[in-house]
């Protein structure tokens, strides 16, 4: 089946956001698992280890920054697996507008979250 969606074609700026967005979110999870095993021995997995690191603003906004590009990363390839499998009109729009909404609320809520653990609200 041919791809319906530019992002998804080679050289395009969705194509090129979606693969950055990749590539971010591996490092991450790469620096931070290295950190959790082998320098910090588990010393992260506990709560209050987590909840003394987000007093760091560093950490912070890495975990800030991690959520958003999460977030992006996956609902532009929902959407984009929607339209290659032929959403088209009016669905195309409601189906954008709900998971435009959905990626707001688990931002807004994850950078809450984030925020409250940090001791800022």
């Amino acid at each position: 089946m041919a791809e319906r969606y530019s992002s998804f074609t080679p050289g395009g700026t969705g194509w090129f956001l979606q693969r950055i967005t990749a590539a971010f979110l591996v490092v991450v999870l790469a620096f931070h698992f290295f950190l959790l095993h082998f320098v910090n021995h588990a010393y992260e997995v506990t709560f209050m280890g987590t909840q003394a690191r987000m007093e760091n603003v560093g950490y912070f906004l890495t975990m800030v920054l991690f959520l958003i590009t999460a977030t992006f990363h996956g609902v532009n390839g929902v959407y984009n697996a929607l339209v290659n499998q032929g959403l088209e009109g009016t669905q195309k729009k409601a189906v954008l507008g709900v998971l435009v909404v959905a990626a707001l609320a688990l931002v807004g809520q994850g950078t809450y979250v984030a925020l409250t653990m940090a001791g800022m609200i």
